[in-house]
């Protein structure tokens, strides 16, 4: 019974791993400003930078929420500190689209516009010549859409500030107005840094979880059966069981493709029926997989420094003799998931959601493996292009990038995905998270854990071997994917475009170079069992 819980439990951790594998595979910052497919702009008073705009809003003297927007590209300068700005009152024109003189006084106040029935250049003209100090306009949507020229404004001079804020902003606003309160508002817009210090720790985050997920073994082998043994009852002794075997799940090229096929589909369904349910289920399977992972880990740790404490265990009926040790790690690891969920919209909350996402890829690269580079190759191009096509292709087909939208929590309810490592952009005026998909470090983590035993079953040293370049090639195909969220303004990327190319490609050069391809493609099957790589004996 034993062995069948441990089976069953590693089996549900790899279940678990398939669906956490291929629903969330993207690096990405928050983004909110989409294009509005306008025309092209054509002045120079056009071609000024989109920027992120903060409205801090008054009623009454009582200071609310602070709303965010996005500037037009023909919009003035604003100040860049609050203390800068003007408070001013907020006004309605007449008629409420702002396409026609407005009847109402405009002048020195910040007008807000419904979004439509005219360009946005119009309704700018029109709030400027009424003496306005600035103008908002209404999305119909939540989402933030970049305000273009048209090809006729070419002598276009637009001096206030124009900017687009969400719909439930505006609504906000509005009823503060229609209530009779007076409500008053500043526009500013804080510089961003070019690079936040919390890409630091979500790199050093990410290529830790990989590196230690590889040399885990090496500290917990002697305990890497006890772990699921103690949560059942106690066997004969005459069991016999290759430890090492047991629970281990190895990929094939037929699996890879399986699961991609499988992951496409799952990730539209999440795109397509994405509610607030929905979202809580893969919450709860987080929350278990977490609680197996943590357990997996604090457990063989614990009885490493103290042997005597997994040798105590208690009779339960039904279960019979269970390890106290596992026990009270169970229960602390129950908790630990439960306070998270319980506490999931805290700002502490990240901490949490990637102490029990890490443990868990952790105990999934321990028990998914892949046997050889033949396999690698078609499990990483396959998600390599399930990658790019999700991201960057599937707008030709749903009109929204798929995967940013799952990413994103879209149609949510307020709830996100928990599939990803996220940190806080701490020195960000903006805020917001950055964050890495599990997907990003499952795929390349499975080569750097082969790489890991294929260079202690050839005794291979640090650097004549292949785990210290894969890790390397990692950690730089993480700084090149943060260089593409830069360079594409904080659009999420495909990671795995950068991480496959910088492991895969990696130990093909080197294997090549060597003349071990042969040996690492074919690994592990009877033909290979009998070759020597070149250059051993």
């Amino acid at each position: 019974m034993a062995m069948a819980m441990a089976s069953s439990l590693r089996f549900f951790a790899i279940i678990v791993f398939g669906i956490f594998l291929f629903s969330i595979s993207i690096a990405a910052a928050d983004d909110i400003s989409h294009n509005d497919g306008s025309a092209p702009k054509s002045s120079p008073s056009c071609n000024r930078d989109f920027r992120l705009v903060k409205v801090v809003n008054w009623v009454n003297g009582v200071e609310g929420e602070t709303l965010g927007g996005l500037s037009a590209s023909f919009s003035a300068e604003m100040p860049t500190h609050a203390k800068e700005g003007l408070r001013l009152s907020a006004v309605f024109p007449n008629p409420l689209n702002c396409c026609s003189s407005s009847s109402s006084k405009l002048s020195g106040s910040v007008v807000l516009s419904q979004r439509g029935d005219c360009g946005f250049t119009t309704k700018a003209e029109v709030a400027q010549s009424g003496r306005a100090a600035g103008l908002l306009v209404i999305n119909d949507k939540e989402d933030l859409f970049e305000m273009v020229c048209s090809e006729n404004d070419t002598t276009l001079n637009i001096t206030i500030p124009v900017v687009m804020i969400p719909k439930s902003g505006g609504e906000a606003i509005n009823r503060s107005i229609a209530g009779g309160g007076r409500v008053e508002l500043l526009i500013y817009s804080p510089n961003r840094p070019i690079v936040d210090f919390s890409v630091v720790f979500l790199w050093l985050m990410a290529v830790g979880t990989i590196a230690c997920a590889s040399l885990w073994s090496e500290f917990t082998a002697e305990h890497n059966d006890e772990i699921y043994n103690d949560v059942s009852p106690k066997e004969s002794s005459g069991t016999v069981k290759d430890d090492e075997e047991e629970g281990v799940l190895d990929l094939t090229a037929k699996t890879a493709i399986v699961f991609v096929i499988t992951a496409s589909i799952f990730l539209v369904l999440l795109y397509l029926f994405m509610s607030s349910w929905f979202v809580w289920l893969l919450i709860v399977l987080f929350c278990i997989g977490g609680v197996q992972g943590m357990h997996a880990c604090i457990v063989p740790l614990l009885a490493r420094k103290c042997k005597k404490c997994g040798r105590k265990t208690v009779n339960f009926p039904l279960l019979g003799e269970v390890s106290v040790l596992s026990l009270v790690v169970l229960l602390f690891c129950l908790a630990f998931a439960i306070f998270w969920a319980a506490n999931r919209k805290a700002s502490y909350s990240w901490v949490g959601q990637d102490v029990l996402g890490i443990c868990l890829m952790i105990t999934v690269l321990q028990m998914a493996r892949l046997p050889n580079i033949k396999v690698a190759t078609v499990l990483l191009c396959c998600a390599f292009l399930y990658d790019i096509f999700w991201v960057f292709l599937s707008p030709l087909i749903f009109k929204d990038s798929v995967m940013i939208a799952v990413a994103r929590g879209d149609n949510g309810g307020g709830e996100s995905i928990p599939m990803l490592l996220r940190i806080p952009r701490l020195f960000d005026p903006w805020g917001g998270y950055d964050m890495i998909g599990f997907g990003d470090v499952l795929f390349p983590g499975l080569l750097v854990s082969f790489a890991f035993r294929y260079d202690k079953a050839n005794k291979k040293g640090i650097l004549n071997g292949y785990f210290l370049w894969l890790v390397i090639g990692y950690g730089f195909g993480l700084l090149f994917t943060y260089l593409g969220l830069y360079l594409m303004n904080g659009h999420g990327q495909p990671a795995l475009l950068y991480l496959v190319p910088c492991t895969l490609g990696v130990v093909v050069i080197l294997g090549f170079v060597r003349g071990e391809m042969n040996h690492l493609w074919n690994y592990g099957t009877e033909s290979s069992s009998s070759m020597v790589p070149s250059g051993e004996a």
